[in-house]
């Protein structure tokens, strides 16, 4: 039968119970009971009479005995009826279970006990129609498009993508908890910028009329959440989406969560102490374990982190000075590990020639990356590398930045913060230079934040890190651990 088949055929039913007096939407429940309760409490709920309400997931009719499964957030029950008298208006009795379909939403009341088979039941003579459902869930739903299109059905076919997303919740809960019981306060800030920073990305622009202006969405909560160490703040911190004009793949989505924060008078050593015990408290509170198998790695956090120099990882593995680099060495290096999947060779020589030599830098780093299990903390990044962080005292052609590499994968941005005005203008200077000569993810040239640099920020050490973390410790693609991933308009 086709889905237009079946919808007619609900519709049909839909106009019947209309005839009958039966409201197919009512505004309200009655419900005082989760299924959960009944279920995990028999014991203290058998012979009580109780009101649940839920979905129908399946419809078992013997003569005049009828069996529905029901199911709310919290479980699963079954709804036993016997046929009655003719139903009270409004209400439906096991004589009319032909007028409801799997996947309507019903209430019922009545007492729990078990049936002669042992299965706990909550009694009722009648049930109460909630929603009808005009379209069928299919028993199996396994296309990526498809579910990833239709979530709201994937999620009742399939409930672990709803699990996935209740650790998703606690993932970001336990980061507040964690920054909270240390001192940080939570202040959200703009969307909208004029001028974008704080990473090397490709913003969106989209237009504001009252104030007949462009603005782009933001990439990074970086510079606002330094202006407030300005103001006067001393630990701050934010979770929200960014928006990022980029590819989609399994560690990237052009939107996603984020979380940053700054902790005044702090540096990346003091960062590094405290961010590696926040990520063991959420993976602790999430997942219940700091031992993980992600991306073909065997991970144990439970550790102390090792620190590694990027230069000296650079010098090993492909005798890259990062320092004095050579172009065509760096470009030769990644021709040679180029995969096919991204672009033709043609193309992707291309690409890496009108590349700015740190980008090349950087992307030969990424080959070391993807072989590390990890973990353990990359720091002393190049300053070409690192627009917005502190020149390391001990040698000025490094920063004090500092990421936790686990499974491939960079977990998180850290660094002691820049916060000489002359420093910070020179450095946005030569990323404007680059942007103007193509690079459409270099940094924009803030004025404003230059000027705040100039009324004096204090030292502080700063962190951000994307929901990305929850989905390589989840084990899954970025796509299978949002509740509804970007996709392509199409209409049926």
């Amino acid at each position: 039968m086709l889905l237009e088949d079946y919808r007619n055929e609900r519709l049909r039913k839909l106009e019947e119970l209309r005839e009958r007096g039966v409201e197919p939407y009512p505004s309200k429940s009655e419900r005082n009971t989760k299924i959960i309760d009944v279920v995990d409490h028999f014991d203290e709920r058998q012979g009580q009479e109780v009101t649940v309400a839920g979905r129908i997931k399946a419809i078992r009719s013997f003569g005049k005995l009828v069996f529905i499964k029901l199911r709310d957030y919290s479980g699963e029950v079954q709804i036993f009826m016997k046929a009655t008298d003719e139903a009270p208006k409004g209400l439906l009795g096991a004589k009319d279970v032909r007028l409801l379909d799997i996947g309507d939403f019903i209430e019922a009341k009545g007492k729990v006990d078990k049936t002669q088979t042992g299965e706990i039941s909550v009694f009722a003579d009648f049930v109460k129609l909630l929603t009808k459902s005009l379209r069928p869930l299919p028993e199996k739903f396994e296309n990526k498009e498809e579910r990833y299109r239709r979530r709201y059905v994937d999620m009742n076919v399939n409930p672990e993508v709803r699990e996935r997303l209740v650790r998703r919740s606690k993932f970001w809960q336990a980061t507040r908890d964690f920054m909270n019981q240390h001192g940080f306060i939570e202040i959200n800030i703009p969307v909208l910028e004029h001028t974008t920073g704080g990473a090397d990305a490709t913003p969106f622009v989209t237009h504001m009329n009252a104030l007949n202006e462009d603005f782009y969405l933001r990439i990074s909560h970086e510079l606002p959440l330094k202006r407030l160490l300005g103001g006067g703040f001393e630990k701050v911190y934010d979770i929200g989406p960014r928006f990022r004009n980029e590819g989609v793949d399994d560690e990237h989505l052009p939107e996603h969560i984020a979380f940053e924060s700054y902790a005044a008078y702090e540096n990346y050593e003091d960062g590094m102490k405290l961010y590696e015990e926040m990520i063991k408290y959420v993976a602790k509170e999430t997942w219940g374990t700091l031992k993980f198998h992600v991306g073909g790695f065997d991970v144990d956090l439970d550790c102390k982190w090792p620190r590694v120099k990027y230069a000296d990882l650079l010098r090993e593995k492909f005798n890259v000075d990062v320092f004095n680099p050579d172009r065509e060495q760096l470009i030769q290096i990644l021709l040679k590990n180029w995969d096919a999947k991204d672009l033709k060779q043609d193309d992707f020589k291309k690409k890496l020639e009108n590349t700015s030599t740190p980008h090349l830098i950087d992307d030969v780093w990424k080959l070391i990356r993807k072989t590390s299990a990890g973990p353990y903390w990359l720091i002393e990044e190049p300053l070409s590398l690192s627009p917005l962080a502190k020149k390391s005292s001990e040698n000025p052609l490094v920063t004090e930045r500092f990421h936790p590499i686990i499974a491939g994968t960079e977990m998180g941005n850290g660094f002691s913060e820049l916060n000489d005005p002359l420093d910070q203008l020179a450095r946005f200077k030569e990323q404007q230079a680059a942007r103007d000569a193509g690079d459409e993810e270099a940094q924009m040239l803030d004025m404003d934040f230059v000027e705040m640099l100039e009324y004096g920020m204090p030292p502080a050490c700063g962190w951000g890190n994307s929901e990305r973390n929850f989905w390589l410790l989840e084990g899954v693609p970025g796509r299978e651990a949002v509740p509804f991933p970007t996709m392509k308009s199409k209409e049926d």
